[in-house]
């Protein structure tokens, strides 16, 4: 069903509010789930937004919570989440963080004790409005095997990559460690579809295209071992300041606990290395497009006056609101 999106952010706010969220907090989530519907990244749109509203109600989100802050060293921002969203943090500390990636050319923001991110995209991109390289790693509670015949020991793990372009838009790159989200495979799971191979794993470590099979067995890395690798590698980076590794963490769709996963965000100046980056990436960008490669994130994907969602999702929401 076609939707206003300024409707949809009304709803999905007084969602939020409605089951325990800060003003703040309902915004953030809002903002986060709409960025990623205007991408096509459903999965971690409006039906992941629920599963805040869930988590919420079930005690293993703190939709008011205050992080705390500090600054260890001059390029170097550390929050702990408290049981909260990672975007808080994110958000009450960018124009600091930005300032100081002009300043010293690079900046770091490490952060622990949070629910999962949602579109990890969602963060980079902002840190590239400001003319930024960003790079932005993020852990999950355990749900992928390393590779055929084992357990869950990786998160999804996603990774995130934004460039600054002369536009102003910036080319975003956001993508899980597995070869599927989670939540993907939960969807076909409610809609009674296959999976395709090389997604899954059933409980004894063998692969399947049951997507109910999947959801109690494993998800598989992208690329084989060269995934699990970048699975390994996103979450070292990830847990840099105590955020609990994935197969430590408190499952996300279940429970009264917090996942308390960690996330980390780099970002670059790159006028202290080439002053002309930008209109130069700019360029290689346009002629790799004029090429037929794929380059995301048009301009024209954002700020979409309506959006599409499933009539299930969208009937789940307003019932949701109308109960708000």
């Amino acid at each position: 069903m076609v939707v206003s999106t300024a409707d949809l952010v009304r709803d999905c706010h007084r969602v939020l509010t409605a089951a325990g969220a800060s003003p703040t907090v309902a915004r953030l989530i809002t903002e986060n789930a709409i960025y990623s519907e205007e991408r096509g990244h459903a999965s971690v749109g409006v039906s992941h937004l629920l599963d805040h509203v869930h988590a919420m109600r079930e005690g293993r989100l703190d939709g008011s919570a205050e992080p705390a802050v500090t600054h260890p060293l001059p390029a170097i921002f550390r929050a702990d989440a408290r049981g909260g969203v990672p975007h808080t943090a994110f958000d009450a500390l960018l124009p600091q963080v930005v300032a100081t990636a002009h300043a010293q050319g690079l900046v770091a923001f490490a952060q622990s004790g949070a629910y999962t991110c949602g579109s990890l995209g969602w963060f980079t991109h902002r840190l590239a409005e400001h003319g930024l390289v960003a790079i932005g790693t993020a852990t999950s509670p355990a749900l992928m095997a390393a590779g055929p015949g084992g357990g869950r020991v990786f998160g999804t793990n996603p990774m995130a990559f934004s460039f600054p372009r002369v536009d102003g838009t910036p080319l975003t790159l956001d993508q899980a460690s597995s070869a599927v989200a989670w939540v993907r495979v939960r969807e076909a799971a409610a809609r009674g579809e296959q999976l395709p191979t090389g997604w899954a794993l059933d409980p004894a470590g063998e692969p399947t295209t049951d997507p109910s099979a999947g959801l109690v067995g494993a998800l598989l890395p992208f690329g084989g071992y060269k995934g699990a690798n970048i699975a390994l590698m996103v979450e070292l980076l990830s847990c840099m300041a105590g955020g609990a590794w994935s197969m430590d963490a408190a499952p996300f769709d279940r429970g009264a606990e917090s996942p308390a996963v960690g996330t980390l965000l780099i970002a670059i100046d790159p006028t202290g290395l080439d002053p002309d980056y930008t209109r130069r990436s700019t360029q290689h960008l346009e002629r790799l497009a004029a090429s037929g490669v794929r380059v995301p994130a048009a301009a024209h994907a954002f700020g979409r006056s309506h959006l599409t969602l499933p009539s299930a999702l969208l009937a789940a929401l307003r019932g949701r609101t109308a109960r708000a």
